[in-house]
């Protein structure tokens, strides 16, 4: 597998571009928000003769999706994202709000709801495996290669902090199981590539996330 990161917009997002020695490739959470951006994205794809055969969010807020109209035209791709973010999607001019923006600033097309628990995304030789993980938004869910020990967990959990819960929907309760009942039974040398951020590694997560000493949270 390879992993390409791209950081955009004002949130210093990730998109990623992964892709296996077939050539084909998924992007996962589309955060370009400009020309300069979608053109980075673009011309990764056909530098490396790309075939892009999904694009997934990890959930909906706006900061990864902003690229989701570019993928669209781009490359004909519906935006796949779980059932549980519907709300988020159906009120994205609400969040453009909360981003400061105005309703013309933004399009975001209406995703297609495929990404239920247990379902498999595959492309070329790769399998990712949809783990849903609520918490930072209704429907959060990390994508999970276990051929190559790779998590994308977008807004869930990054290195050394977790999702922020204070935005609609968002839950602690809910996110702390899901870190602590599905992310950290995964074998501790899965790399964790988060919606922000650097990379990090389940097994340093289990040990020194602060997930685990929040408040009225009991540590396992």
């Amino acid at each position: 597998m390879h992993v390409k990161r791209l950081c955009f917009n004002m949130m210093d997002q990730n998109t990623y571009v992964v892709s296996d020695d077939s050539g084909e490739c998924v992007i996962i959470d589309c955060g370009c928000s400009d020309d300069t951006e979608q053109k980075q994205l673009a011309d990764y794809i056909e530098r490396n003769n790309l075939q892009v055969k999904h694009l997934l969010c990890t959930h909906f807020h706006l900061d990864h999706t902003f690229g989701n109209k570019f993928a669209l035209e781009k490359f004909n791709l519906q935006a796949e994202v779980n059932e549980g973010d519907r709300i988020l999607a159906e009120m994205i001019h609400y969040q453009a709000v909360a981003f400061g923006l105005s309703d013309d600033q933004i399009d975001i097309p209406a995703p297609i709801y495929t990404l239920s628990d247990g379902a498999e995304i595959s492309f070329g030789n790769t399998k990712l495996t949809v783990i849903t993980t609520p918490g930072h938004s209704p429907g959060s869910v990390s994508l999970y290669s276990q051929q190559d020990g790779i998590l994308f967990s977008g807004d869930t959990i990054f290195k050394g902090a977790f999702g922020a819960v204070n935005l609609p929907g968002g839950r602690l309760p809910k996110l702390y199981r899901s870190i602590t009942q599905k992310i950290f039974t995964l074998p501790e040398e899965t790399v964790i590539y988060p919606g922000h951020g650097e990379s990090t590694l389940v097994g340093v997560e289990k040990e020194t996330n602060p997930i685990l000493f929040v408040d009225g949270v009991k540590k396992d």
